[in-house]
């Protein structure tokens, strides 16, 4: 029974490990995708996509689409958070940088979920989880470079980039209860439908039609790589991962994902790479394996 267990931990690790590297990819993609229109048109294209994609992986594993009514209202609340959290997410890709914000989100995002975490349970962090909060904290510290960019830590990308952070860490603590009122995979399906539908009375749809004009491969590989791989897939299974660990043991893992973000931001958009992003990376790996040690 107990090594039954232990596989089951090292294959959510796995998984969950494999979608943070996914997330860090979806930041240079994103910023091409945000390219080519408004942060809330390629927000409707690329939710719009996740919802017809995850419709069918429903449909393939005959999974169940229902859902307890008093799961209805935390649904909507959800929808709201994601929508809100990805067009901050374009937004901020908009003005500022991939790389950093990637960096910025991904490790202010652990620190936000584990403090509203220990606010709501009224409890003090192990001594693991302060030495991984400090490790986390540090390596944003070292990403970010703050001690030469002090004046560009609140440049107008980095101010929505840090909003994202916080909207995220809440909604985290939304989709932990998911399997409260019934599968959290059905739960995700209808968040996406939910986000989509509070996109469209927003959407300026002079500038849709502009933007599908325009769109070229290139846009498509990059919103269907976003929409398909690092949202339907990755993110769902981190959503999945918050009801088995927690909120705040999931949110560890984010810390992986400065380092793909950067890397791959470096590959693909020509950001530079420098020796403080390769040791904040390591920083947020310690930081990761701090807060899960047993």
């Amino acid at each position: 029974m107990t090594t039954q267990k232990n596989k089951s931990e090292k294959l959510l690790f796995i998984g969950i490990v494999i979608s943070m590297f996914m997330w860090g990819l979806s930041w240079p993609s994103g910023k091409v995708a945000g390219s080519y229109g408004s942060p809330i048109t390629i927000v409707l294209i690329r939710y719009l996509i996740v919802f017809i994609s995850f419709l069918l992986i429903f449909f393939f594993m005959k999974a169940p689409l229902t859902i307890n009514k008093k799961g209805i209202l935390p649904l909507i609340v959800a929808g709201l958070l994601l929508s809100v959290y990805t067009f901050l997410f374009f937004y901020g890709l908009k003005n500022g940088l991939a790389g950093a914000g990637g960096v910025l989100v991904t490790t202010m995002n652990p620190i936000m979920a584990y403090g509203i975490g220990l606010l709501i349970n009224r409890k003090s962090p192990s001594r693991n989880e302060t030495v991984g909060l400090a490790l986390g904290l540090i390596a944003g510290v070292t990403l970010l470079k703050i001690w030469g960019n002090l004046d560009e830590l609140f440049a107008s990308g980095n101010i929505y980039f840090l909003l994202a952070a916080f909207v995220w860490a809440v909604l985290s603590r939304i989709t932990s209860k998911a399997s409260n009122y019934g599968s959290s995979m059905t739960f995700t399906l209808w968040m996406y439908l939910a986000t989509v539908l509070m996109m469209l009375p927003l959407v300026d749809y002079t500038s849709l039609k502009e933007t599908l004009t325009v769109a070229d491969s290139y846009f498509w590989w990059n919103i269907v790589f976003s929409a398909v791989l690092a949202t339907s897939l990755a993110t769902t299974y981190y959503f999945y991962a918050t009801t088995t660990l927690g909120p705040e043991k999931a949110s560890s893992f984010i810390f992986l994902v400065p380092v793909s973000a950067a890397v791959s931001s470096w590959l693909f958009l020509n950001e530079a790479l420098q020796i403080h992003t390769i040791v904040g990376g390591v920083l947020g790996i310690a930081a990761v394996y701090m807060i899960n040690r047993k």
